[in-house]
């Protein structure tokens, strides 16, 4: 099987040199996530295109290409395709017969030839020979030009003729690590976690800041996020998730700063330590999720007063976004029901926040603050690689995992809706509650005491994260499910 892989319109007219070395860059991402798969998918870039080939026609390596090139950046759109010499016309027309006669039978359809290289014909010539021929000899209700139920669809490339068999949309953007590294400040929420996903999008490198304000519960919530956003749309490349103790920065502000300025201080702290960091790992960027006028610490004036904290560039991709946009590109990405689920931790109510503070009323508060609190919160930031965290959690786990479930015993399968629909969990016999993760907090509670529980995801990461997280809470009858793989 193969698929031609089309670039992203904005690297086609970049420079030779630059254009050459992103097609390289998404060439090295899409062979650096489907090896681990298999050995078997070679990838070739071209010029004009990326080649993705696989010997056979395993279905499931089918389904793995096509879900690594939907969600990679750089991909504007892939083609699947059936090689062959080109031959004559007739040739050609039979071989798109034997293709696409099951598929426009009782439908319109119109054919459509790309060509490309030195041919005695035009396209147009063959379009309509093969259309003349389909509709001739198969049970198509004709051909529509404007408007067909099915393209046709042929290309032609010097002595080679390919017959698409489907094409699939792709991610858009540059590929990731065409441009240079960010520091994203992710809360968990829609907002930070879809500027974080629009700034992979667009070729950089991104790794997670995350300040801690609602202790461990908190902390598990976005490690998750950050885990499935990397897994999903960064796994090519390496970034780093960092984690600052910021409980007593919030209590140094709630005592020394004035009600109205407590909003605005905090960003500032955020960004100074997220510039220490950024140094830390020689990245010249922060990313956040703010938007103009979304509360009040986001007005046009706070925003420049919080900019000023740092000498760093601030990316703020979602800085002109309405609400519900950001809330439908969440949906899209399948963040939604990680951010709908994540505890609001504001850090600091203010009493009537101002909208427009003064530097010199701001910088009067923080004179007030005890700069070895955020010193001391900095010493205490742990840093891990992205990809240890499921590491980090088998290897720090103090949950028991089974693998077989013995009476009394319950799973609950905690995966979101849409991968419970998808791939549903059957094991007969065994009584199997579906409570998606989000709701796990609000339901444990009425489960009956009597009987244990065996919390089961795919991968086994969210089962072990929330069961711990459940028995730290006091309930000593969580475990976790994790049936062997045959």
């Amino acid at each position: 099987m193969k698929f031609i892989v089309k670039l992203f319109p904005e690297i086609t007219i970049k420079s030779r040199p630059v254009r050459k070395r992103m097609i390289q860059r998404l060439q090295s991402n899409l062979h650096n996530i489907l090896k681990r798969s298999s050995e078997d998918i070679k990838v070739q870039g071209h010029w004009d295109k990326v080649d993705v080939v696989c010997a056979g026609n395993d279905a499931e390596k089918r389904e793995l290409i096509i879900d690594v090139l939907q969600r990679t950046p750089g991909v504007q759109y892939f083609i699947e395709v059936k090689e062959h010499a080109l031959g004559d016309f007739e040739n050609v027309f039979q071989l798109t017969k034997e293709a696409y006669a099951d598929r426009i039978k009782g439908k319109t359809f119109k054919v459509r030839v790309k060509r490309s290289g030195q041919h005695d014909f035009k396209s147009p010539e063959l379009e309509r020979y093969v259309g003349g021929g389909l509709r001739e000899h198969t049970e198509a209700a004709g051909v529509d030009v404007r408007n067909p139920e099915v393209w046709v669809d042929l290309e032609v490339k010097g002595e080679t003729l390919f017959i698409v068999q489907g094409t699939f949309q792709g991610l858009g953007g540059y590929p990731l690590g065409s441009q240079q590294e960010v520091v994203s400040l992710i809360s968990g929420g829609f907002d930070s976690v879809v500027a974080s996903y629009m700034t992979m999008r667009r070729g950089c490198k991104t790794h997670f800041l995350f300040f801690n304000l609602g202790g461990a519960a908190h902390e598990i919530g976005v490690k998750q996020v950050a885990l499935y956003l990397w897994q999903k749309f960064g796994s090519s490349s390496r970034v780093k998730f960092i984690s600052v103790p910021f409980e007593e920065v919030v209590g140094e502000i709630l005592q020394s700063v004035h009600h109205s300025h407590m909003g605005v201080v905090l960003k500032r702290m955020m960004m100074r330590a997220g510039e220490q960091v950024a140094n830390r790992m020689k990245v010249d960027a922060l990313v956040t999720g703010e938007s103009i006028a979304q509360v009040s610490s986001q007005t046009l004036p706070n925003l420049a007063l919080i900019d000023s904290a740092t000498e760093k560039l601030v990316v703020r991709p979602l800085v002109v976004m309405d609400k519900q946009d950001i809330i439908d590109i969440a949906k899209d990405i399948g963040t939604y029901d990680f951010a709908k689920s994540m505890p609001e931790y504001c850090g600091v109510i203010s009493d009537r926040p101002t909208t427009h503070a003064k530097l010199d009323r701001l910088l009067e508060e923080e004179a007030n603050f005890d700069e070895e609190v955020l010193e001391k919160a900095l010493e205490a930031a742990q840093v891990i690689s992205i990809h240890e965290i499921v590491e980090d959690i088998n290897s720090n786990a103090k949950v028991e995992a089974l693998s077989k479930v013995s009476e009394n015993q319950v799973i609950i399968d905690i995966r979101a809706p849409h991968e419970q629909e998808k791939k549903p969990l059957n094991m007969p016999g065994c009584e199997i509650l579906t409570i998606p993760f989000f709701s796990l907090g609000s339901q444990v509670a009425s489960l009956d005491a009597e009987k244990e529980y065996l919390l089961y995801c795919e991968k086994g990461v969210m089962s072990q994260m929330h069961a711990q997280q459940l028995q730290d809470s006091g309930y000593s009858n969580v475990k976790v499910f994790r049936p062997v793989v045959q």
